[in-house]
């Protein structure tokens, strides 16, 4: 299996076999990303993609989901994506779900039957990179779309039933910022109603503008308190049904996974034990996140 530059998935597709389709972001201008700076995008070889398949058909047997890196394989056209699945089809005929990263803006450029014709290829289940329900922070984040623009596209994948997967950001909104992030995150989420949530934390990393935002001191982190209490607020006020949970990102300071409204009490218990159990000092500060 060729596999080219860092790899990134979903903790949830830990276990889930990954094919490359495309090689880096063929946007890479959030402020607060460094994943794909040193890899120029291009697309993978569709003889190189079948060859791979035909590997992962004697590494694995039989699979029913499989995940295509790298971070922008949703901005493929329906044209190339239809063919990839096809392929894909060919070698596991027995198929179930073919899985992503997706951004707003490659929904934005897929009409509805294009769409359509994906999710009956088996292209059923997206992760988008949201971060947040804020239309400050998705503009200080340099996301590449407005908070219109989510509602609107999510809107269109639930039409033409296809799951999405929300992934947000706690810290992202900065110091003071947090409650009110998470108040309008978890309207997003309500309205939008995605299969699951994931949680990151904002991490600071070398090279990115928000770095030299915060050298600068133009942008200022939210303490680990203030984290914490984002993410209670946000489990708090989602009120989605029977949807998964999961705080267990490596960036996390607090570790959860659990299915809402369920297992709310007990999550925010956990935050809870969390902030009880921290000294003073790691919660009125921000814990180092330069890696992954």
């Amino acid at each position: 299996m060729k596999y080219t530059g860092p790899i990134f998935r979903p903790p949830i597709e830990a276990n889930t076999p990954l094919l490359q389709v495309t090689v880096g972001c063929a946007r890479n201008k959030c402020t607060f990303c460094t994943m794909y700076k040193d890899v120029r995008f291009s697309m993978e070889e569709i003889d190189q993609i079948e060859n791979d398949l035909r590997e992962a058909r004697l590494m694995y047997g039989s699979i029913t989901r499989i995940f295509l890196v790298n971070g922008d394989a949703f901005g493929l056209s329906a044209r190339r994506l239809k063919e990839i699945s096809e392929k894909i089809i060919e070698y596991f005929p027995e198929m179930e779900t073919i899985t992503m990263y997706a951004a707003i803006r490659n929904i934005r450029a897929k009409s509805d039957e294009a769409l359509r014709e994906l999710r009956d290829l088996r292209i059923n289940d997206l992760w988008v990179g949201l971060e947040s329900g804020n239309e400050a922070v998705l503009k200080h984040m340099n996301k590449g779309f407005k908070l219109n623009d989510a509602y609107e596209q999510l809107d269109r994948l639930n039409q033409v039933r296809i799951r999405h997967n929300g992934i947000f950001m706690l810290g992202a909104a900065g110091k003071g910022k947090g409650i009110k992030n998470a108040m309008d995150t978890a309207e997003l989420i309500n309205t939008t109603k995605p299969a699951l949530v994931g949680l990151t934390t904002l991490g600071i990393f070398a090279g990115s503008q928000l770095a030299e935002e915060v050298e600068q001191n133009l942008f200022i982190q939210a303490t680990e308190l203030e984290i914490l209490e984002e993410e209670k607020k946000l489990l708090e006020m989602i009120e989605v049904e029977n949807m998964p949970f999961y705080g267990d990102h490596p960036t996390n300071a607090s570790r959860l996974a659990g299915v809402l409204p369920d297992d709310r009490d007990l999550m925010i218990e956990t935050i809870n034990e969390t902030i009880a159990a921290a000294d003073e000092g790691f919660l009125n500060s921000t814990a180092d996140r330069s890696t992954l």
